[in-house]
């Protein structure tokens, strides 16, 4: 009965997926998108290497596809790798870098004592609609602009999934995955984890959709709000508290003043002739000591002379020109006689 019925199966999953890929067939890819790809080329927020290496370009079907495509295999030049090698865009590659260095690893830091060095992911490049259903709207997966990541491995082996330690981990594991997701909220446009709908159960969606702009800036989705975690204390080390500054200063400054008083003494003491520190000091060093300095020389000043300023001849009187017809009777100079 299971062999007559598997073959109808597989023939509607096959028609269901082409159905689904036929929605985007008449649609034109936003010019936005190679757009993003291309600055983001321009501005190398990371090297391209044998973890990061170019692919084709991924021409639909219909809308779907990336004009430079990435194949990704692990993250942090290597330091960070993948479970699986993934098709992702420009931007995506370096929001990923940016939200391992400024959120996943110091939070793992925090909460572990160590660094995460794989991302267990579950889907990226997939040329379908949201959430997997044939005819929904087209998904950011469709355009390598996205991510689910189910999980993380840290140094020592240990495996975080989000299946199991969202709700059932301990303490540390579940505010670990809480942070993160929060974390993740500040560098990408769309954050979906468990809690925000039924299809994120087991893991968290991150993309870099463009949903407009709100008066803070970029429209976010982050799904579901949780409330921060307070960071643990560090573990003791075992090592004593360290001194008082002022204390330790003041202990070093007094070391330094007996060192000198001995070390003065100590030469004092070994001056002149004698078996032993009990030598008398010769009188040459009192007599040297105690004579009296030099008088300083005095010259005679040299003789001042009186200052007298240089004699200007005085100026010569002013006379009006022209003839004495011309001259104005009512000014202050008199008329000539």
């Amino acid at each position: 009965m299971a062999r007559r019925i598997l073959p109808f199966v597989l023939i509607g999953a096959l028609f269901g997926t082409l159905a689904g890929c036929s929605n985007y067939v008449g649609a034109r890819r936003p010019p936005w998108r190679a757009q993003a790809e291309n600055a983001c080329f321009a501005q190398r927020p990371f090297q391209l290497s044998a973890y990061v290496q170019p692919a084709r370009e991924i021409d639909g079907p219909g809308i779907c596809g990336l004009t430079r495509p990435l194949r990704v295999t692990a993250l942090e030049d290597g330091a960070v790798g993948f479970n699986a090698p993934y098709t992702l865009d420009c931007p995506m590659v370096a929001a990923l870098n940016e939200w391992l260095r400024d959120v996943v690893q110091p939070t793992a830091e925090a909460r572990f004592g160590q660094r995460v060095v794989e991302i267990i992911g579950m889907d990226a490049y997939s040329c379908r609609g949201m959430n997997g259903i044939p005819g929904a709207r087209i998904s950011e997966h469709a355009f390598g602009n996205a991510i689910d990541v189910g999980g993380f491995r840290l140094a020592d082996g240990r495996e975080i999934s989000i299946v199991r330690d969202w709700t059932r981990g301990d303490d540390q594991t579940r505010a670990f995955l809480q942070d993160v997701h929060m974390g993740a909220c500040a560098h990408f446009t769309t954050v979906l984890g468990p809690g925000a709908n039924v299809f994120h159960y087991n893991h968290i969606h991150v993309d870099l959709a463009m949903h407009g702009n709100s008066s803070t800036g970029l429209r976010r989705i982050c799904k579901p709000l949780l409330r921060p975690n307070p960071t643990p204390a560090l573990p003791p080390d075992g090592l004593p508290d360290a001194p008082d500054l002022d204390e330790e200063i003041d202990t070093a400054q007094n070391k330094v003043l007996k060192d000198d008083a001995r070390a003065l003494q100590s030469d004092i003491l070994q001056v002149g002739p004698g078996p032993g520190p009990t030598a008398r000091i010769p009188d040459q060093y009192f007599t040297s000591a105690m004579k009296p300095p030099a008088p300083i020389p005095m010259t005679r000043p040299s003789t001042v002379r009186a200052y007298a300023p240089a004699s200007a001849p005085l100026p010569a009187a002013s006379v009006p020109e022209g003839s004495p017809s011309e001259w104005d009777l009512t000014s202050s100079i008199p008329q000539r006689r």
